[in-house]
């Protein structure tokens, strides 16, 4: 107040209790505003005839009259004082009134000012600049070259708050849920899916393509972008392929960092897994040695007073049982066996353990033998290892939408069928719960960056062959929000259209509810002529000379695959963007060819790039014809609707994108497809578990494949993760190491401390 009516060119004095003659000072004052915290203070004679007074003050007194024997008084002597001023605010009610209103005011600014920042773009990321270096380096080399952002650093230029992000050291970070929740109001961000041709063994970096568009579209065209990524298994790492970080100067770092543990979401699958897999063989040890009661006893015990109380859990249970009972005491011997007895039959076994390494010694495995020593009654089993990302708590993670959906899902998990042929479900185990906890940090995604400095999601990695082979829902939720109306997220589907987009679209768009806006498709030359009739190729020895010199034969004949990739993404209502990864053997005639056959295919722009030798500037022609596809209106759609029988949707992927004839059972995966549709799972989408390598079943048919039935020779329901697997030819859930692995060349410098061999 002495600031204000100073400003206002009032002479001001400030008094406080240790002033002298404060009563003598007081007097001069036309306006008087007192607020020193003492009941009465001022007296009515200290106050000079006329002024106004603002008593600010507020005491409680004793008062025998009052209810509750105390009142509120001021600073001032309200009585006395009022025979004197001409003005004076009573105590209660004077300033009251108005400091309400004054925070009123500022509350009202305050949400103007944040309805404000809200609207602003939030994106400051500063691109980090790339020394290119020639010839390009090893992809270690490339990364090791870009000293990264503190990840607390990059978490603020793209808009997350501090108590959004947990740091995992300095270069990545977990990101809250939470992050989602504050956002979710303000629009999305274009929608990109990167997808590819039929792989080869040569790679046609489409993860180098992922990271160098979103580079382009980031440092070079000053956009707001994420690339949302899938953590890579280090059963490849550690095999033949390598990392999946992107490579050259389009490179997720630190690339050792992506490549090996990250923040342990696959460690915590890992273990969310197996304990579910012992969890249901100590079921049927323990059902097969103990009578009922004694069953009972042990999973409702009693308290020290002798009560029992059946965990939430357990009630979930009951009423799946149609017992609708909470005192364990009120079940009959009836209920009491229907509670206890899961019944498993251990033939319908469909829940693996799994381990994060390839070995195919773990292909056929038995259990339970040491059990069966002491047991006679519990016999071994055959069982075998799956790869970790193959397990459905993989799939669960990357289609879950928040921890509640996760943990929902989790519990939808069927593992086996009892005697009776009903589904048990990791709800029925009581495990779901523990479930949960195991994966309560797992579910939140990991924030890291490319070697220019523009963020990455990396967060889960469900294997493209067995489940949907997408990166996580709740990943582009967050960041379609931080990039905003006018920025892009660049995600990326596994391997090509007839596995990862197709996937993508008719699975994780239908539980996300997001609508792509786009799809790249990423195509080599010499991935081209090997599908045209090219010699084989094996990854790691030279090349034939057809792939390193002008062939423009081979490269016509090995179009139809890139033609019917094209024509797979307009089943969706995609524009399709060809992204030609080029290489310094390509000859301008040949790239000049794809770009024509491209456009003639029906493809919305063909444009070559070089970001894996000039990072996002070899990308920049890519990111402006995507900017220009994705400013349409979506034509999106679903290749099926759910209310077809599972056969007729199998069939219409198997006719619709593999170009098949039609399809056929074998009498174990038509038994199967029966009891699923028994089960009820009919409605749920098709996660068809093909081989990458081919449109068809057998891998070593290159081009395109027409003409042929595809056999599906396994069914079973994934129901937590929300679709119905058909597994195709021999793919195998545990891939194998080969004779000589990339963990050859894999060490630590003792004196750096580095990680050496990685690629």
């Amino acid at each position: 107040m002495s600031e204000v009516l100073l400003w206002n060119h009032a002479t001001t004095i400030v008094c406080h209790s240790k002033t002298k003659n404060v009563q003598d000072i007081v007097k001069t004052a036309d306006i008087l505003v007192v607020a020193i915290g003492k009941a009465n203070f001022v007296k009515g004679d200290w106050i000079k005839e006329g002024a106004v007074v603002i008593d600010c003050g507020i005491n409680s007194v004793e008062d025998s009259k009052a209810p509750n024997g105390r009142r509120l008084v001021g600073d001032v002597d309200f009585e006395a004082a009022k025979q004197r001023a001409s003005w004076i605010t009573p105590v209660p009610g004077g300033v009251g009134p108005m400091t309400v209103s004054m925070l009123m005011e500022n509350t009202v600014e305050a949400a103007q000012k944040a309805f404000k920042a809200e609207q602003e773009p939030i994106w400051k990321v500063k691109p980090l600049k790339l020394d290119l270096k020639r010839p390009v380096p090893s992809d270690i080399e490339a990364a090791r070259s870009q000293t990264p952002k503190d990840v607390a650093v990059l978490a603020q230029e793209v808009g997350i708050l501090t108590d959004e992000i947990e740091p995992y050291g300095k270069t990545k970070g977990k990101v809250t849920l939470e992050t989602y929740q504050r956002l979710k109001n303000k629009p999305d961000g274009k929608y990109v899916v990167v997808t590819g041709i039929t792989p080869t063994p040569l790679g046609e970096g489409k993860s180098t393509t992922t990271i160098g568009l979103a580079q382009a579209l980031g440092a070079h065209l000053k956009k707001a972008v994420f690339a949302c990524v899938r953590q890579p298994s280090q059963g490849p790492t550690f095999g033949i392929k390598g990392g999946a970080a992107g490579g050259g100067y389009s490179q997720v770092i630190p690339m050792e960092e992506f490549n090996l543990h990250l923040t342990g979401d696959i460690h915590a699958i890992t273990a969310a897994n197996n304990l579910l897999a012992a969890a249901i063989d100590a079921r049927i040890l323990h059902e097969g040695t103990q009578k009922n009661d004694a069953l009972f006893r042990r999973l409702v015990p009693a308290a020290k007073d002798g009560s029992k109380t059946f965990a939430p859990i357990q009630i979930r249970r009951l009423k799946r049982l149609g017992i609708d009972k909470t005192d364990p005491d009120a079940l009959t011997p009836e209920e009491v066996g229907k509670f206890v007895r899961l019944d498993i039959d251990p033939a319908t076994i469909s829940w693996n353990r799994v381990m994060d390494t390839n070995d195919q010694f773990l292909r056929e495995i038995t259990i339970g033998q040491s059990v069966f020593k002491e047991k006679p009654q519990i016999p071994p089993r055959q069982t075998q290892f799956d790869i970790t990302v193959s397990s459905e708590i993989m799939a669960v993670l990357a289609l879950a939408t928040s921890v509640a959906d996760m943990r929902e899902k989790f519990g939808k998990m069927v593992v086996a069928s009892s005697k009776s042929g009903v589904p048990v479900t990791a709800d029925d185990l009581g495990i779901t719960g523990a479930l949960t906890v195991l994966m309560k940090d797992a579910i939140r995604p990991n924030i890291m960056q490319t070697l220019e400095g523009t963020p990455v999601f990396v967060h889960a990695g469900p294997f493209a062959n067995i489940a949907h082979g997408n990166s996580s829902i709740v990943a582009d939720l967050i960041a379609l929000k931080l990039v905003g109306q006018d920025g892009f997220v660049v995600t990326e589907a596994g391997f090509g259209s007839d596995i990862g987009m197709e996937k993508f679209c008719d699975i994780k768009c239908r539980y996300s509810n997001l609508v792509p806006d786009a799809a790249v498709l990423v195509a080599t030359i010499r991935a081209l002529k090997m599908h045209g009739g090219g010699p084989k190729v094996t990854a790691g020895t030279p090349l034939p000379n057809e792939y390193i010199q002008e062939n423009i034969e081979l490269v016509r004949n090995g179009f139809a695959n890139l033609g019917k990739h094209i024509e797979n993404a307009q089943k969706f209502g995609l524009p399709v963007v060809v992204a030609i990864n080029s290489f310094h053997t390509d000859t301008q005639a040949e790239l000049d060819l794809v770009q024509q056959m491209s456009k003639e295919a029906g493809a919305y722009d063909a444009v070559i790039c070089s970001h894996w030798a000039d990072g996002g500037k070899g990308a920049v022609e890519l990111a402006k014809s995507v900017v220009r596809a994705t400013e349409a209106a979506s034509r999106f759609k679903f290749l099926y609707d759910l209310s077809l029988p599972l056969e007729e949707k199998m069939r219409t992927i198997a006719q619709k994108i593999y170009g098949a004839r039609d399809i056929s059972f074998t009498p174990e995966a038509q038994e199967q497809l029966n009891r699923v549709k028994r089960n009820g799972f009919d409605r749920l989408p098709i996660c068809m578990a093909k081989t990458h390598l081919s449109f068809s079943h057998e891998p070593e048919k290159k081009g395109v494949v027409k003409d042929f039935v595809l056999p599906i020779r396994e069914v079973w329901a994934s129901a937590g993760a929300g679709f119905v697997c058909a597994l195709v030819g021999t793919i195998t859930k545990m891939p194998g190491l080969p004779t000589r692995p990339a963990f050859f060349d894999i060490d630590l410098d003792p004196e750096t401390g580095l990680v050496q061999g990685l690629f």
